[in-house]
Formats: C-alpha cells, sequence, structure tokens
C-alpha cells in the first residue's frame, strides 16, 4: 500500500503536494476555528477556500520550479552565454 502510495506521489508530485498540502491547512482550519461557531455552509466554504489556496500555493511555487527547469535545459544562447566551441570532431587542417 505504502509502495503504491509512494510510486503515485512520484508519478504526480504537485497533485501530491496540493492534497498534503491541503489537508495539513483544513486541519489548522478546524483547529483554530473550532469555538467559533460557524454555521455548516460556512465550515463548507472556507474549507473549500482552503483548498483551493493549497491548490494555488503549490502552483505559484511551480512557476520556480518551471524556470528553474526550463533554464536548465535552455542551450547556451538562451541563458546568455557564449556557445562553447564544438570540439568533439578535428577540424581539418589545410
Amino acid at each position: 500500500m505504502l509502495v503504491k502510495l509512494r510510486t503515485w506521489a512520484t508519478h504526480h508530485p504537485r497533485l501530491a503536494a496540493w492534497i498534503a498540502l491541503a489537508i495539513g491547512m483544513v486541519i489548522v482550519l478546524i483547529i483554530a476555528a473550532r469555538d467559533v461557531g460557524l454555521l455548516w455552509n460556512q465550515w463548507l466554504f472556507l474549507i473549500l477556500a482552503t483548498i483551493g489556496l493549497a491548490g494555488l500555493c503549490v502552483w505559484i511555487i511551480g512557476w520556480e520550479a518551471n524556470d528553474e527547469e526550463e533554464e536548465a535545459t535552455a542551450p547556451p544562447e538562451q541563458k546568455g552565454q557564449e556557445p562553447k566551441p564544438d570540439t568533439s570532431t578535428p577540424k581539418p587542417s589545410a
């Protein structure tokens, strides 16, 4: 069971992060607002808004990860560096 969960999380890292963050945030919400006296529909809206906020957080964090990934795979010309000379094949002498 744990192996399947770990495999799924490695295949879907953002969704796994969203679920984990949402669970943690909802637990904190429930603990913080348990004595406020909210109605069931207010609880429902707050929990749904918290889940959405967790998704936005993961999405925004993913922006930076995408930027780093694009920099790592971009050719040197796009990184602002000069390309390295090709040394794989010797040039014929005249």
